[in-house]
């Protein structure tokens, strides 16, 4: 299968919160989209790995992403070395997209900034035809992706681009819930986190008024680039 769009997240919820609403978008516009999580979450406080994967997928289903996959990496100790980038060459070739969406490039969590690294180098490996991978039997051709963007996390980062999701944030919130083990619900007894708190959701809202005033969108997700953005109509740009 052939995607439009990449989107990897190192744990399961990071691609509800940073970009949802632009894969949402981007799925009714026709443009097919897939999910790639890194790890499974195991180290987060509240609910537990087998948890994550259900909530994973009933999120999928909301965005109505096309693929989700887990690559099983150690939540917390995976590293940016040539056994994880190899595997994640596998998944940006397999796939073959024209974009990819990642982790900030710094943020609160490491394994965010890790994540940015990894993809980052991932994606300019994919494209050297010596080195080799195989998909089962089938040897794998090279693939580079046109572009990467990273979406922003919990750490303030100024975007480059915004994408206008006034129409999906409301899914991107259903999105987000459907991490029931990990976001504010009055009836848990577990642990009170960084994430659990309502006052988080209502900061995931008001960055995404924030991200919209500049360009007069309700709400928008923003995103930092690793080249110089190019357009083909000065009259399309908002």
């Amino acid at each position: 299968m052939k995607l439009d769009i990449l989107a990897i997240g190192v744990h399961p919820d990071d691609i509800e919160l940073g970009c949802s609403g632009t894969l949402m978008k981007h799925i009714d516009m026709g443009y097919k989209v897939g999910i790639v999580d890194l790890t499974k979450g195991e180290l987060g406080t509240r609910g537990d790995d087998k948890t994550r994967l259900k909530e994973a997928a009933a999120a999928a289903k909301i965005i109505g992403t096309d693929v989700r996959e887990n690559l099983g990496f150690a939540d917390g100790f995976f590293k940016n070395d040539k056994e994880h980038q190899l595997e994640l060459v596998k998944m940006i070739r397999k796939y073959q997209p024209s974009i990819l969406i990642t982790n900030a490039k710094y943020d609160r969590h490491p394994d965010h900034g890790r994540s940015a690294e990894l993809t980052r180098d991932a994606w300019f490996l994919a494209g050297l035809a010596k080195i080799e991978t195989k998909l089962g039997n089938t040897k794998q051709k090279a693939h580079r992706p046109k572009a990467v963007y990273n979406y922003i996390q919990a750490l303030h980062i100024e975007p480059q681009l915004v994408v206008d999701i006034s129409e999906y944030y409301e899914r991107k919130q259903q999105a987000i819930l459907a991490f029931k083990s990990q976001f504010f619900d009055p009836k848990s007894k577990e642990a009170n986190t960084f994430i659990s708190s309502p006052e988080f959701l209502e900061f995931v809202r008001a960055r995404a008024i924030h991200f919209g005033v500049p360009v007069g969108a309700k709400y928008a997700e923003g995103f930092t680039v690793n080249r110089t953005p190019g357009i083909p109509d000065l009259v399309e740009l908002m």
